[in-house]
């Protein structure tokens, strides 16, 4: 993991508009901070552009006006190249899993590590153990069609901070679980907070893990920022 400042943002919205066509601006002059090392909870109802807002933080998506830093680095000054090196710094938990269905879901998890070329003796215990902690240390060889929606939720998570990233970012990653792997889940990404120094962003509708998250908490509502709770000094609006 690359060294930051604590001063320096992870992640900086500067007057972020995004449109999906003529008068349809999903997101408003939106302006943010997220500090290195912050926990930042994402609250609001559905539409109000939790995914959008995801997508721009984690580069699938432009801004329509405004601009996006992350790492101290502007977003839109970057060619392809830059873009992705930018990308290997952040994990990502999408709704929709999307794992390899040929791939069994030790082979999913380690993706991540063999696509930048490391050697599965360096990665292989690290992968174990995380399946493990997610409670599937006994399917390491079942391939996506075999396992549950929930089990899909866990190896996605898994999948997405076995690099140990800089930046987690993480879309209903308890949607699919029950209240007991749920909270094992918001251990397991505050240990990667707080031992590693992550700087993790969850959009949530789980209002248990919004009371016991212990970080900061951002609500969207039709597009603009509308409240922030503020427990910490890891978000700035």
């Amino acid at each position: 993991m690359k060294n930051m400042s604590l001063e320096e943002p992870a992640v900086q919205f500067n007057h972020v508009t995004l449109s999906y066509g003529p008068e349809q601006d999903v997101l408003t002059q939106v302006s943010m901070e997220l500090h290195a090392r912050s926990f930042t909870l994402l609250t609001g109802p559905s539409g109000a552009g939790k995914t959008s807002l995801l997508k721009l933080a984690y580069l699938a998506l432009r801004p329509t006006m405004g601009s996006i830093s992350l790492f101290g680095v502007d977003t839109g000054s970057l060619n392809r190249a830059g873009l992705a090196r930018l990308r290997r710094r952040v994990g990502v938990v999408f709704q929709e899993f999307r794992l390899l269905d040929h791939l069994t879901a030790y082979e999913n998890v380690a993706l991540p590590l063999r696509v930048i070329g490391d050697s599965e003796k360096h990665y292989r215990d690290d992968v174990i153990e995380l399946l493990r902690w997610v409670g599937l240390g006994d399917r390491l060889e079942a391939r996506p069609e075999t396992l549950s929606g929930g089990e899909k939720q866990r190896v996605a998570i898994a999948r997405a901070i076995v690099g140990k990233p800089d930046l987690l970012i993480a879309d209903e990653p308890t949607g699919n679980v029950d209240p007991e792997m749920s909270e094992r889940l918001l251990r397991l990404f505050q240990e990667l907070n707080k031992r590693l120094g992550t700087t993790v962003l969850i959009a949530t509708h789980d209002q248990n893990m919004v009371d016991n998250a212990g970080g900061e908490v951002l609500r969207l509502a039709d597009g603009s920022v509308m409240h922030q709770v503020s427990k910490n000094k890891g978000l700035i609006l």
